[in-house]
């Protein structure tokens, strides 16, 4: 018997006694945040699980089996010319303006198959920073010169970190780009005008999907706010259309699902997400089933479900702890928040960005988020330090990220995030 590895055992035995022995049941501020880790994991797999992962781990999937790694390679690896690298990543990050979860198997997705570390994490931070929408409700519900500064400077950011990353960690990039230039170039089987709308219907369910009711009623953005399940529904028809035409599915598989899709939305008429729902396990089902791509695309994306779900899932049941709900407190009361965010010393702004890269927002949240703590005492600088760091980061994501690049480059990223939003706030308070 190796009494070294028997000691160790009874070590973490008996820690774990102790920790269930001095649990601190029954006293108030505990039993809330557990309530609230309760809370808010259940709000996170209702309303982020089936419509922002789910179709996230589709694309992710489809990313894999129908886009050649020598594309990616060509476009996003680390031998690309800098510019076109970077340029794609943070275009087609802004595009799907989503959470900091739901880029998380798109990201995945993309760095698997050979994209640079650079260019992937410029993607990985423009996904959920660079939102259009969100530029738009921040200058209008927190003044234009927030607006403008944080557009500027999440732009900015993309490409800064993104290059950062790349020059940290030359030397593997330096491997990866000689790889790159063995590579040959892979024809594809499938012409790219067909890829192309067979992922733009993707991306487009999945916008239109999550897309945030505006504060003004009236407008653009309100109309497509009132209209977007039924955009949803005419790109979803659309998929199902290359599905049978350029997939080769049966037609009378496809048929069945968006028949069930379509009654299961009349029955329950004013309850999208049931026919999401529904759509979501018939695409599951025809995928999982089909022998040919389809199956490919299934195995992939289910490979993403498995490795991300699990790790963000924990990930939110700890955020929900120490930090509770909008409105709510966990472990960590939100006075000490409000407390330290107030003027505009460096301080301020560095726990502003902290406590927003391990907070969770969803989209959009962190505008009304922020106007509550402005009007608590924040400062203006640390209020940009918050915008900066908090969609593009959280505690779930940091989990993610870890188990793809590893923690010395996690580390390395969301280091450059909070520095890089401690020192643009502390310059933008300064002016401001």
């Amino acid at each position: 018997m190796d009494w070294k590895i028997e000691w160790k055992k009874l070590a973490w035995i008996v820690a774990g006694f102790l920790a269930c022995f001095y649990l601190p049941v029954g006293y108030a501020r505990f039993d809330r945040a557990l309530l609230e880790a309760a809370h808010l994991v259940k709000w996170y797999a209702r309303e982020h699980v089936l419509l922002c992962l789910i179709p996230a781990f589709f694309i992710a999937g489809a990313i894999g089996v129908f886009v050649s790694q020598a594309a990616v390679m060509k476009y996003l690896g680390p031998a690309a010319k800098k510019i076109v690298a970077y340029g794609v990543a943070s275009v087609s990050g802004s595009i799907l303006a989503v959470c900091s979860c739901t880029i998380l198997p798109l990201f995945t997705g993309i760095y698997k198959m050979g994209a640079g570390l650079g260019p992937a994490c410029a993607f990985l931070y423009s996904g959920p920073a660079i939102n259009v929408l969100a530029m738009i409700m921040t200058a209008r519900i927190l003044g234009p010169e927030l607006g403008i500064a944080r557009a500027v400077g999440a732009v900015v950011f993309s490409g800064v970190i993104g290059y950062a990353m790349h020059l940290l960690f030359r030397k593997e990039e330096a491997e990866k780009a000689a790889a790159a230039i063995q590579m040959l170039e892979e024809e594809g089987g499938r012409p790219l005008w067909q890829t192309s709308l067979y992922f733009a219907s993707m991306v487009l369910i999945l916008v239109f999907a999550n897309f945030g009711k505006p504060q003004n009623p009236e407008g653009l953005w309100a109309a497509v706010y009132g209209a977007k399940w039924a955009l949803t529904a005419v790109f979803a028809a659309g998929l199902g259309v290359m599905l049978v035409a350029w997939f080769k599915m049966p037609l009378w598989k496809v048929a069945l699902v968006a028949a069930m899709t379509a009654f299961i939305a009349l029955v329950t008429g004013g309850n999208p997400l049931v026919a999401f729902t529904v759509g979501s396990l018939g695409l599951a089902w025809l995928t999982s089933t089909d022998k040919g791509e389809g199956g490919d695309w299934f195995d992939a994306s289910w490979s993403f479900a498995k490795q991300i779900l699990p790790l963000l899932l924990i990930g939110v049941v700890v955020a929900g702890f120490l930090l509770g709900r909008v409105g709510e407190e966990g472990m960590i009361p939100s006075e000490w928040v409000n407390r330290a965010v107030g003027g505009n010393s460096l301080r301020a702004n560095f726990l502003a960005s902290i406590s927003g890269a391990f907070m969770y927002f969803a989209t959009l949240t962190e505008v009304p988020i922020i106007q509550g703590l402005m009007g608590a005492g924040m400062g203006k600088g640390p209020a940009l330090a918050l915008l900066l760091a908090g969609p593009a980061l959280s505690l779930p994501s940091m989990l993610v990220i870890n188990s793809v690049l590893g923690p010395k480059k996690t580390v390395a990223f969301v280091s450059l995030v909070v520095v890089m939003a401690t020192v643009a706030g502390w310059g933008f308070g300064m002016v401001f």
